[in-house]
């Protein structure tokens, strides 16, 4: 009988040293798979942080054109110099404020002065 525990000890035992190789060699590629995971999950984030700067960078552009073509619309608008020299006068404010003020509601003296006094 105690030939036979040596003998069963022994195939136990080389079992288990086989079941940690193979747990070590398991681990390894829970490793890598791991990593891969990561690489591919940064490679879509870094694909979806330049589409979002792209599309910031695309309202910007957007918002700036037309604020450019809103000055352009406002500089087609006559004014008179009196108008802007009462408005300065009465309201105490620059010049250019009083014209841009003037220019917005498309020269009428009273609705510019109404606006600035509220």
């Amino acid at each position: 009988m105690a030939d036979e525990e040596v003998v069963n000890g022994g195939t136990e035992d080389s079992e288990e040293k086989s079941q940690k190789k193979s747990a070590k060699h398991d681990s390894g590629a829970a490793d890598l798979e791991r990593v891969t995971d990561y690489a591919e999950e940064k490679e879509i984030s870094t694909q979806d942080v330049s589409g979002a700067i792209s599309l910031i960078g695309d309202q910007r552009n957007k918002q700036a054109a037309e604020k450019i073509a809103r000055e352009k619309e406002l500089l087609k608008v006559s004014i008179k110099k009196e108008d802007v020299d009462l408005i300065v006068r009465e309201m105490e404010i620059s010049r250019t404020k009083a014209e841009r003020t003037l220019r917005e509601h498309h020269g009428n003296v009273v609705k510019a002065l109404v606006a600035l006094t509220n």
